[in-house]
C-alpha cells in the first residue's frame, strides 16, 4: 500500500504542479472552511463527503505548519479513502497517532505530497544536521517528518528513524 500511496502523491503533484495541499484540495473541488470552535489542542480537522461534494474543516487556531499538515492529511483521506468518507467524516484530533490504518495512510500521503525526497535526503545527510534541525528547515512538525522518513525507508532509502510513528505530538494534552 505504501508504494500506491507514494505513486498517487507523485501523480497528483505532477498533474497539478504543486506540493501545496491547499492547492490540491482546491483542485479536488473540496470546500475548505476554517473554524475557531476548537482549541489549539482540540480537533485539528475533518473531512467528509456530502452529496458528491468534499468538505474539509481545519482548526484556525493551529500554527501555519500544522494547518498545512492537516490539509495534506485530509487530502490524503479524500484521495486514498473516498469510499469510507461516504459513510461519515474522519475527525482528526490526533493526526500523528498512527495506530489506525487510515490515519497512517493519510499521514504517509501528506508527507509524500508535501515533502520532496531529494530535499529531505540532502538535509538529513548534510554535516551537523539532526532530525530536529531538518524538521525546522522544512517548516514541519517533527512527527510529520518521521512519516516521510518511514516512507523513504520503505522505498529503499538509507535513513535514520529518530522517533516512532506512534507519536502523539498533536494529541490532546
Amino acid at each position: 500500500m505504501n508504494d500506491y500511496i507514494y505513486s498517487k502523491a507523485m501523480q497528483l503533484k505532477e498533474k497539478y504542479k504543486t506540493n501545496d495541499p491547499f492547492d490540491l484540495l482546491e483542485a479536488l473541488n473540496a470546500t475548505v472552511v476554517y473554524s475557531q470552535k476548537y482549541g489549539r489542542d482540540g480537533l485539528k480537522g475533518f473531512c467528509t463527503r456530502i452529496n458528491r461534494f468534499w468538505y474539509v474543516m481545519i482548526n484556525d487556531r493551529l500554527p501555519a505548519p500544522e494547518k498545512k499538515v492537516t490539509a495534506g492529511h485530509e487530502a490524503g483521506h479524500i484521495v486514498i479513502h473516498p469510499e469510507i468518507l461516504k459513510c461519515g467524516a474522519f475527525q482528526d484530533a490526533d493526526i500523528y497517532n498512527a495506530k489506525g490504518r487510515e490515519e497512517r495512510e493519510a499521514n504517509l500521503f501528506a508527507a509524500d505530497y508535501i515533502l520532496d525526497d531529494d530535499e529531505v535526503y540532502d538535509l538529513t545527510h548534510s554535516c551537523g544536521a539532526d532530525f530536529f534541525s531538518v524538521a525546522k528547515s522544512l517548516y514541519v512538525p517533527e512527527p510529520f517528518l518521521a512519516f516521510k522518513l518511514y516512507s523513504m525507508v520503505s522505498r529503499g532509502y538509507s535513513m535514520r528513524m529518530p522517533v516512532e510513528l506512534e507519536s502523539r505530538f498533536l494529541g490532546r494534552r
